[in-house]
């Protein structure tokens, strides 16, 4: 049975800068999938969790940066997606000076989990004890709910700005950060693919995971990210990226693409449908980089797929319902 306190090998904290360090949590067991920023002020705040088993790696990244579990003023999620706030409930059990916060659709289900675990085992079926148990209930007075347009002071020249932004979900904020000018976007604005610096750069594609996709609103979610005149993005998958408007426009050129793709094969067969996408992203990602066949992208996309794949089944199967 996994537990907190399980021994981890990770590797060290990324410093991006601005008093921001990046610590990856191996989810999946593979690196560079999910990761916990800490903001290292006056008051020490992390954005995402990741799921339980990312615990132990946040607990070794915190040592490796000379804080202790004490130090953690504040977890935001900045939504309930088990690889993003999955292991909130059996963190904030060893940061006895924490709150969670969250978004107002998502406090219910950090309070009571129930729904939320039954949502997943429906995605990941057999596999969601591996990937993810155990999912613990975070206690009323430990979770602050934030409002769109919220803001969070954690020093006295830094305040942090909440942003609603669904699309990927419904319980979605995105946090800006104007000491740095960069924002916390979750999987509101997609996905940044790791590693890919010498072949050709940075891939960026959308997240349609279930069962809140919704093109429309993702689309105007990154509209407004990029209204607010960003400088960085940083990415729930994975990472940092210093080139806002490409990471944007890509993103925003796949979303109709991803739906046109479910259209055009009738989806109803979620396997035929991801490896569909996934031969679409692949075949026009190899115009303009030359990522090597044995390269960790593949495996990761065709993961992605899998998953988007679902999302957009239910999307036109709502859409077909309210027709």
């Amino acid at each position: 049975m996994f537990k907190a306190g399980d021994h981890v090998k990770g590797r060290a904290p990324i410093d991006l800068g601005h008093n921001i360090f990046l610590i990856d949590g191996f989810d999946l067991g593979m690196p560079s999938r999910t990761g916990s920023y800490i903001i290292d002020e006056e008051v020490l705040t992390m954005i995402e969790t990741g799921p339980s088993r990312s615990v132990p790696y946040i607990k070794e990244g915190l040592k490796a940066l000379g804080k202790k579990l004490e130090d953690v003023q504040y977890i935001i999620v900045t939504h309930i997606h088990l690889d993003h706030a999955g292991g909130a409930g059996l963190l904030v059990q060893e940061c006895p000076n924490a709150k969670v916060i969250v978004h107002p659709r998502g406090y219910r289900h950090l309070l009571n989990p129930e729904k939320l675990i039954a949502g997943a085992k429906a995605v990941y079926g057999q596999a969601f004890d591996e990937l993810f148990a155990p999912i613990v209930p975070i206690p009323e007075d430990r979770l602050i709910v934030m409002e769109d347009g919220g803001t969070l002071k954690i020093a006295d020249n830094r305040i942090l700005h909440f942003y609603d932004t669904p699309g990927h979900a419904k319980h979605h904020f995105s946090i800006y950060d104007p000491a740095s000018k960069g924002i916390f976007t979750g999987d509101t604005v997609g996905v940044r693919y790791d590693g890919l610096e010498n072949f050709g750069g940075d891939v960026y594609l959308p997240s349609t995971s279930p069962n809140q996709f919704d093109p429309e609103a993702m689309l105007s979610s990154i509209e407004k990210v990029r209204n607010l005149g960003v400088e960085r993005i940083y990415y729930g998958h994975f990472g940092v990226s210093d080139h806002p408007a490409e990471a944007l426009a890509e993103v925003a050129h796949w979303i109709p693409r991803f739906v046109e793709m479910a259209q055009k094969t009738s989806a109803t067969d979620p396997f035929k449908l991801s490896q569909a996408l996934a031969d679409m992203v692949i075949k026009e990602i190899s115009k303009t980089r030359t990522i090597p066949e044995n390269h960790d992208f593949y495996k990761i996309v065709q993961l992605d797929m899998q998953v988007s794949a679902m999302g957009l089944i239910d999307y036109l199967a709502k859409q077909k319902i309210n027709k």
